[in-house]
């Protein structure tokens, strides 16, 4: 499977089967890991056969089961957007490799045993990992023109402008990213032909610089490094 693949097959699973993850499938993830939190300066850590962090009150009402592995997401302060982008490419790899996932901001009971936060840094959440029950369930998709802002303006008022084919590609791939309660708090700007930046809208429930950068790893896997360069906004 492809990463593209991944994107497409990637829906939330929250309820798991009690099937241990391979020790190879272990190293593969640890290795990923180790090359995130060098590029990102994060610190993410993976917790295997630990059930105590999903088996509280929370973890019921958000309809978790059987969680007994995930990712601990540390990172500095501030770091929301690279810890979405570090840690889709980890979920990413991991539906590579058989594993489904659930992004999880407050349905878990923190386990601060298990890992490691050092001064700075902070748990911006877990992400579960294992074996599903099931393959998930699609979200809703609304139409990139919502999404995209061409020469100042959303792409609903301009009808007659004409997307590259990597771009629509890359959009695409975005709107498929896991999102706060589906909240797709973002938008992409094509600046000039090979030109794109992203950014976030408001959000009342928080987590939209978390979803961007989740936004746009998917937008980059799918849109091709090679076709376009991030702009700053």
């Amino acid at each position: 499977m492809t990463l593209q693949e991944a994107i497409v097959a990637r829906h939330s699973v929250r309820q798991y089967i009690d099937k241990p993850i391979e020790a190879e499938i272990i190293n593969r993830l640890n290795d990923e890991i180790a090359d995130c939190n060098r590029d990102g300066k994060l610190h993410i850590q993976l917790v295997t056969d630990e059930p105590r962090a999903f088996a509280g009150g929370m973890a019921k009402y958000g309809k978790f089961r059987g969680v007994s592995n995930y990712l601990a997401m540390v990172g500095p302060k501030g770091a929301d957007e690279a810890i979405g982008w570090y840690g889709e490419r980890l979920v990413l790899l991991a539906q590579t490799l058989g594993l489904n996932s659930c992004w999880v901001g407050v349905s878990f009971k923190k386990q601060p045993d298990q890992y490691t936060i050092a001064d700075g840094e902070k748990l911006h959440c877990v992400i579960s990992l294992g074996y599903g029950a099931n393959q998930g369930v699609q979200h809703h998709m609304q139409s990139t023109d919502w999404f995209v802002v061409v020469n100042g303006s959303n792409m609903r008022r301009q009808r007659d402008v004409i997307l590259p084919d990597w771009f629509k590609r890359g959009m695409e791939a975005a709107l498929l990213a896991p999102t706060a309660v589906n909240q797709q708090k973002f938008e992409f700007e094509l600046v000039d032909d090979h030109t794109v930046t992203a950014r976030t809208r408001f959000s009342l429930i928080g987590y939209a610089k978390m979803d961007l950068g989740i936004a746009k790893y998917h937008f980059e896997v799918a849109a091709g490094k090679e076709n376009f360069k991030w702009g700053e906004f």
